[in-house]
């Protein structure tokens, strides 16, 4: 889209799509761009969570409540209302239904319903991501914004096929914004697998890679399946997984280091730092 750093500096309107690891920073610039009042800021894990799943998530918290007599009650009743409260910075509702596979008397869920509810988050990655064009427009429309930044998922890669290069959702997506791979090193990994080891969290994961995870999981500790354990020991796979992909997908785009966006102190750095970016992968393309 910006064919040098000066055209990217000099453009108008910049628009730009920020994906890797999550934990490495991608929210935190975006939201930093958009509490300067210049940038939009569009988060595919709260549109995941609000327009795609929040009818599946408030109906699940909606079962538990069914089974606690008061509430039962209150719900057959229309007296209390229960929905979740997904923000930017608070998506645990989208994390909480997810699940965990696993032995449900630990915790978890069984395999067939883990799966199903993978792949409903799979087509709601997609569509959200695909939103993009629309909030695009609607941003300059209604709002009067000039950039936008689009926060992905960290598991973009996963539900696209980043070596195809007509790939449906990665052609469309690099039309419209400039792909940016925020990219760690080995010791930003090490550090993100210590704390998913000391907190883990549900995530998404490509259904190969998941297909076979589970089946070597279950040959190396057979018996019931610990969820939290399981998670824990996919995760540095999950990561190893995903660098490859990610690594493809910045072929349609630019990489700047982790380390580089930690260093982002407001919008104009980050407007330099991508110029930088852009400047460094034309001149290792020639």
């Amino acid at each position: 889209m910006y064919s040098s750093g000066k055209a990217w500096l000099q453009a108008p309107e910049k628009r730009v799509m920020l994906f890797g690891m999550s934990g490495l920073g991608k929210t935190h610039v975006a939201s930093m761009l958009r509490r300067s009042g210049a940038w939009f800021h569009y988060s595919v894990d709260y549109r995941i969570g609000t327009r795609y799943m929040g009818e599946l998530i408030a109906d699940d918290f909606k079962r538990h409540a069914m089974k606690v007599p008061l509430l039962r009650e209150l719900l057959m009743t229309d007296s209390v209302r229960i929905e979740s409260n997904i923000t930017f910075d608070n998506l645990a509702p989208l994390s909480t239904y997810l699940g965990k596979p696993g032995d449900p008397a630990l915790g978890g869920l069984p395999f067939h319903d883990y799966k199903r509810r993978q792949d409903q988050h799979r087509a709601a990655e997609i569509a959200a991501m695909l939103d993009s064009d629309h909030f695009i427009t609607r941003a300059a429309e209604i709002y009067g914004y000039r950039h936008f930044v689009c926060d992905t998922s960290g598991s973009i890669c996963e539900v696209v096929d980043p070596e195809n290069p007509d790939d449906p959702v990665l052609r469309a997506l690099a039309a419209l914004m400039l792909p940016v791979w925020i990219r760690g090193t080995e010791a930003h990994t090490s550090e993100l697998v210590h704390r998913f080891d000391q907190a883990p969290k549900p995530m998404y994961y490509q259904p190969a890679f998941l297909a076979a995870a589970w089946k070597d999981y279950g040959r190396t500790y057979p018996g019931p399946v610990d969820p939290d354990a399981f998670i824990r020991w996919t995760y540095a796979r999950a990561l190893a997984h995903r660098q490859p992909r990610y690594a493809a997908m910045a072929r349609r785009g630019v990489i700047v280091e982790a380390d580089e966006i930690a260093r982002v102190a407001g919008p104009q750095d980050f407007v330099d730092l991508i110029a930088a970016a852009i400047d460094r992968q034309d001149r290792k393309e020639d």
